[in-house]
């Protein structure tokens, strides 16, 4: 598929809902994804700009056979790209009328008194994820002012490190420990602070401060080649996307549905709690994407998860199949704010980078990519919205549901605490919002009373991905305090998990699958 036209599918994909941008680029078949991400991000950064080009321009009145978002595409690269170096019959269509839309664009620069083509663009398109996400730690590099160099993060801020999580259906913490000490990997202990994630330079790695079977390296540690990884003893996961399945801490033997799960990461982590006990439901609508998550879960170990290509909404909660689900993982698709690998492009437009290294998302996270946006429309926003409300519903009326775990990789309130409250309304007194992780130290926004009890994660607090966590429980009849703990925690501690999160993990009796 040519570019243009895999570009304008990306396009028409956001637009229907069919996905996220990195998922909708990584299905498309097209062979060169980097390309096409870049193209369709700077198309979507320029849309409103694009739209009344097209507009003032009439072109799509002079080609009725072009589709809009073909056009936005064409458009794009013919005035504020590459120049359309490729395109066939559509690179000879987009010149027919170059003249026209650099007329047209030369009067949008004179209506709106400025003379870069950036500055039709807003300072909101750019700068307020900037601020942000420039305080997280990435600057551009001191040798080159157009390139974004990963080495050099910007004065007295953070980088968020490599984490990577134990496989404990394969191995232990400790024998990975001591795999990596052999590699010549300098074990510090169990860190005590934030502080200490961030200290972490050259071959150095500790056991994480929160998460028990977490360990975390340097940023630009890359493991994808590590003998661990290819075998499925480790995964390359962010310490924000490891908290909803921590948190819902089901217990060993439980069923429990992970409602959007592709492409797994949560789901072998589930796994891992239920120690391959119990039964995971799994859905996620995508073909392609339940195709990689059975290679995923294959590769870390799981069984007892039945895989589904199904929309969560349609799954009827009174099939018999479901009785016995207790425990639910929400994470629907969401605007992606939070996701680094997005700032970062979005950062990069703001300060006039013009190209990103291979390894720009250096916490290596895995996720689902959902509905990816730098910087989502109101309208867009409204719409993810509802569509979380729907869900998040839904997903309450499993009738023996008892706990459930939601969550986004979003920073926006409309995505997170506006959402749990509008559904704990909806539902009275039947379910109520508890306390998540306590000792965690980003609480969720004070959009109601209560919502402290959230959690939230950023690249400036806590050395993750930007992310939102709310843990909600059915009500019993007779009322007590709301736990703060999963039940797994309390009938069947993990090494970590206890009155206060953070404790020193236990060493294991039993090891598993030894690592030469």
């Amino acid at each position: 598929m040519a570019l243009y036209s895999a570009a304008a599918a990306v396009l028409v994909g956001l637009e229907r809902g069919q996905g996220g941008l990195k998922s909708l680029v990584y299905n498309s078949g097209f062979p060169h994804v980097r390309q096409l991400y870049a193209l369709v991000s700077e198309t979507l950064r320029y849309a409103s700009v694009l739209e009344k080009l097209l507009d003032g321009a009439a072109l799509l009145q002079v080609e009725k056979k072009l589709a809009p978002e073909l056009a936005k595409v064409l458009v794009y690269d013919l005035l504020f790209g590459k120049g359309l170096k490729c395109g066939g019959q559509w690179k000879a269509l987009a010149r027919r009328h170059r003249a026209r839309l650099e007329a047209e664009l030369a009067r949008m620069k004179v209506r709106h008194k400025v003379s870069r083509n950036e500055d039709l663009l807003g300072p909101e398109k750019a700068v307020s994820a900037a601020g942000e996400w420039a305080r997280a730690g990435w600057a551009p590099c001191a040798g080159s002012s157009r390139e974004l160099c990963l080495t050099c993060p910007a004065p007295a801020a953070s980088q968020v490190p490599r984490y990577i999580r134990v496989n404990t259906l394969k191995t232990c913490v400790d024998d990975v420990i001591n795999f990596f000490q052999r590699q010549g990997y300098a074990y510090l202990g169990k860190a005590a602070s934030v502080e200490e994630l961030k200290a972490l330079s050259g071959k150095k790695f500790c056991l994480d401060l929160h998460l028990p079977e977490l360990l975390v390296f340097p940023s630009q540690t890359d493991l994808h080649d590590n003998l661990l990884y290819t075998s499925g003893h480790i995964i390359l996961q962010d310490k924000a996307s490891c908290l909803p399945a921590f948190l819902l801490g089901p217990v060993a033997g439980s069923h429990v549905i992970d409602a959007c799960a592709a492409p797994g990461n949560k789901t072998s982590h589930l796994a891992a709690i239920l120690k391959n006990k119990g039964q995971i439901f799994a859905f996620d609508v995508d073909p392609k994407r339940v195709a990689t998550m059975s290679t995923l879960l294959t590769r870390a170990g799981v069984t007892g998860c039945q895989l589904a290509q199904q929309d969560f909404l349609t799954v009827d909660p009174r099939d018999p199949k479901y009785s016995r689900v207790t425990y639910i993982l929400l994470d629907p698709s969401c605007s992606g704010s939070g996701n680094m690998r997005l700032q970062l492009l979005t950062w990069s437009q703001a300060v006039g980078v013009q190209t990103l290294r291979d390894s720009f998302c250096p916490a290596g996270m895995v996720t689902r990519g959902p509905g990816e946006e730098a910087a989502p429309s109101a309208e867009r926003l409204q719409a993810l919205a509802g569509f979380q409300r729907r869900v998040l519903n839904h997903a309450l009326s499993f009738p023996a549901l008892q706990r459930l775990v939601y969550s986004t990789c979003s920073l926006h309130q409309e995505e997170n605490e506006d959402v749990v409250q509008a559904v704990l309304q909806e539902w009275g007194s039947a379910f109520r919002l508890v306390t998540a992780f306590p000792s965690w130290p980003c609480r969720g926004l004070g959009a109601f009373s209560g919502a402290e009890r959230c959690l939230r994660a950023s690249p400036a607090e806590t050395l993750t991905h930007g992310f939102f966590v709310a843990v909600l429980e059915r009500c019993k009849e007779v009322a007590a305090a709301p736990s703060s703990l999963p039940a797994a925690a309390k009938e069947n501690p993990q090494p970590g998990e206890g009155l206060e999160p953070g404790a020193a993990p236990k060493k294991r009796k039993k090891k598993k699958q030894r690592v030469k």
